[in-house]
């Protein structure tokens, strides 16, 4: 059986979450658990979805692979044990990997220096500061560092289907995209900032900013 923990804390968003735990949890011989710094509930950044988390922590000792998520709530994140805690489980992965901002944590956690690394658009060069090399390509593989990282929330679902591959194989890869009948065909082709308008660029900027008035913290880190 391999091993698949996905830690959660408060503000965390969802998809970075679910679009790796679906294809995971699928593939027979591997198991996911969720895990935060107490057992219990944890609620998303949009305060309407709780995931359940089965153990704490510090009751981790190990795990094949990592699945570090991302969200609003990362900055408070990076003031809890989760950096420590994620430093160390990584001595022991087969692979450790993040969605969204589930990469500034990994930076926090001193795993990305010298590395190059993604996030979501609006964070990547959060990864700079942690002595990272940000870059816009949607899944970045360091093969010798055992790290995988993620750009923005739906990329999750690409990084999960690409582990399924590297822990089984591709046809059990492509049997779990079938099946989850994973065949993107958006209505909108705005899905990257280089082909959103001015427009809708200022349109998702404001979203953002109105998601941290309504969930207040303290300002990201520069």
């Amino acid at each position: 059986m391999t091993h698949v923990v996905i830690p959660l804390y408060e503000r965390f968003t969802a998809l970075d979450v679910i679009g790796v735990y679906q294809p995971l949890a699928l593939t027979p011989g591997i198991e996911v658990v969720l895990v935060a710094e107490r057992p219990g509930p944890v609620r998303d950044d949009c305060g309407m979805v709780s995931l359940v988390a089965e153990i704490a922590l510090e009751d981790v000792e190990a795990t094949d692979v990592l699945v570090v998520p991302g969200g609003p709530g990362t900055v408070q994140a990076l003031a809890g044990p989760l950096p420590g805690w994620i430093r160390r489980i990584h001595e022991t992965t087969t692979f450790t990997t993040s969605v969204c901002s589930g990469s500034i944590l990994l930076g926090a956690a001193g795993l990305l220096r010298g590395r190059r690394g993604t996030s979501h658009y609006r964070a990547a060069q959060e990864l700079v500061r942690f002595g990272a090399e940000p870059t816009d390509q949607r899944v970045v593989e360091e093969p010798d560092a055992r790290i995988i990282t993620a750009a923005g929330v739906s990329s999750g679902i690409d990084m999960g289907l690409r582990l399924v591959e590297l822990l089984t194989d591709r046809t059990t890869a492509e049997a779990i995209q079938l099946w989850m009948e994973y065949d993107p065909q958006p209505p909108f082709d705005s899905g990257h900032p280089s082909r959103a308008t001015p427009e809708v660029l200022a349109r998702a900027a404001a979203y953002d900013s109105a998601a941290r008035v309504a969930h207040p913290g303290p300002p990201p880190p520069r």
